[in-house]
């Protein structure tokens, strides 16, 4: 007869826990329980059961603290979303304020000082003339070509490798009003 090893394994803690057992129930019609609770604590080593309720220590360790210094807070789960608008406060007017995914590029002009790029927000009927080095509420811009402007978007992710990832919007002609 062949036995698996987790078999053997199951067994003999089988048969240790029965052999504590019967040796502590064998002990117990031996002697006669404690009459007071000094006596009961006594025989626990000094501390009965209400006095490890009772210990703020145990429970409750007082004076520690910690300090992330800059570094994401182990305790917080990878797996939740957070909302920019929470964490950076709410969003102010103009281009500050605006979502690189909210806006639609409307025109491109390159003139002497530099090219331009005309944008019109989903979320507001207002254009903005936005150039080089703008910065929006969740990044900047980056640089600007005749057919695209190339944004740079602040990541929330903790596993990203990078913290910004390349967002390029063309010119679009057709959603133009």
């Amino acid at each position: 007869m062949i036995i698996h090893p987790r078999a053997w394994r199951s067994l003999l803690v089988g048969v240790a826990t029965g052999l504590v057992l019967a040796a502590g129930s064998a002990r117990a019609q031996d002697t006669d329980p404690p009459e007071t609770e000094q006596e009961a604590a006594g025989e626990a080593g000094g501390l009965s059961f209400d006095d490890w309720l009772d210990d703020d220590d145990v429970l409750r360790p007082e004076g520690y603290s910690y300090d992330p210094g800059g570094r994401r807070d182990p305790f917080r789960s990878l797996l939740a979303a957070r909302s920019r608008q929470t964490d950076r406060g709410p969003r102010p007017e103009g281009i500050p304020g605006l979502l690189i995914d909210e806006i639609d590029i409307t025109g491109i002009f390159i003139l002497d000082e530099g090219p331009v790029a005309q944008i019109r927000s989903t979320q507001q009927e207002q254009s903005f003339l936005l150039r080089e080095g703008d910065q929006l509420f969740d990044g900047d811009v980056v640089t600007i070509s005749p057919g695209e402007v190339v944004f740079k978007q602040i990541v929330d992710d903790p596993t990203a490798i990078k913290p910004f990832r390349e967002v390029v919007k063309g010119l679009d002609v057709e959603g133009s009003r």
